[in-house]
């Protein structure tokens, strides 16, 4: 894995020599080419005035801002560069803080961060395993292409993972979401039914199966019109509107199932063992 930024994590009077990896692999996503309809020729992004309709280069484009509807104010390169930060390659740690803190909107990409050398390990792994056991994270700020990004530093196995994070501001609240109403009443009963339900299904999050089924589905498709093969459609199903005791009846019930099947042969036996266990027990007395 190759490093995409190489710099320090600075807390205090510590300063530790780290590299960043990026922890997303984007090889996994499917990317498409724009094709003419007749010739499958390659098709090139033209940018056009969209009033005038001319073709327009590079250099024949500025950038501005709508401070007004039609109304724009110029911005230039110059500009720019009087409101450019500094660039410091380190990653300046503010304040450590209880993960529940942060809330789950401001994460944004995450990436590895790993010890620069051998020197640097032991440093590293102490701040990975402090992390680890105070339950705190690290949140601080560091200037990546002439911007300031915050983000946060959580313990990741024997390793440290890095978030950029989004400002609060930037983050809508959930108030805005229509019909959703905080006087709504919710009836015991069903209450306790979903909460059975929830406990019926809880697992662990490594036994469910994460799994891009519709880059898979993608493939497949590619696949078969590379040989020239039918491709099979899945019709939608609709679902069903049914009551929500009803539902949740069924739901408890279907989930039961699976629990009952795995016991299999060996609960069974116990059960008997069990059994057998009681009558001996009757007879010697």
């Amino acid at each position: 894995m190759r490093a995409i930024w190489k710099g320090h994590i600075r807390f205090s009077l510590v300063t530790i020599p780290i590299r960043v990896y990026n922890a997303i692999d984007s090889g996994q996503t499917l990317s498409f080419n724009l094709l003419s309809k007749e010739g499958h020729n390659q098709v090139s992004y033209e940018k056009k005035d969209k009033v005038t309709g001319q073709t327009l280069r590079t250099e024949d484009i500025v950038k501005g801002y709508q401070y007004e509807p039609g109304q724009f104010v110029i911005i230039d390169d110059e500009d720019f560069t009087k409101v450019r930060l500094k660039s410091t390659k380190v990653i300046d740690i503010e304040g450590f803080v209880k993960t529940s803190e942060v809330h789950p909107t401001l994460f944004d990409a995450p990436y590895f961060i790993g010890p620069d050398g051998d020197i640097a390990a032991k440093t590293y792994s102490l701040l990975a395993k402090t992390l680890k056991e105070s339950g705190k994270v690290g949140v601080g700020r560091v200037v990546l292409r002439d911007r300031e990004t915050v983000v946060l530093l959580t313990p990741e196995k024997n390793g440290i993972l890095l978030y950029k994070l989004r400002y609060p501001n930037e983050v809508r609240s959930i108030t805005e979401v229509p019909q959703l109403l905080e006087d709504v009443k919710v009836d015991k009963e069903q209450v306790k039914m979903a909460k059975m339900l929830v406990d019926s299904m809880s697992k662990q999050f490594v036994d469910i199966e994460m799994k891009d089924n519709y880059q898979d589905a993608l493939r497949s498709m590619i696949q078969a019109k590379i040989e020239g093969k039918e491709i099979v459609t899945i019709a939608e199903e609709e679902t069903p509107v049914v009551d929500i005791m009803t539902a949740l009846k069924a739901s408890i019930e279907k989930a039961k199932k699976p629990m009952e099947k795995a016991k299999g042969p060996a609960a069974k036996a116990k059960k008997k063992s069990s059994k057998e266990t009681k009558t001996a027990k009757r007879k010697s007395a």
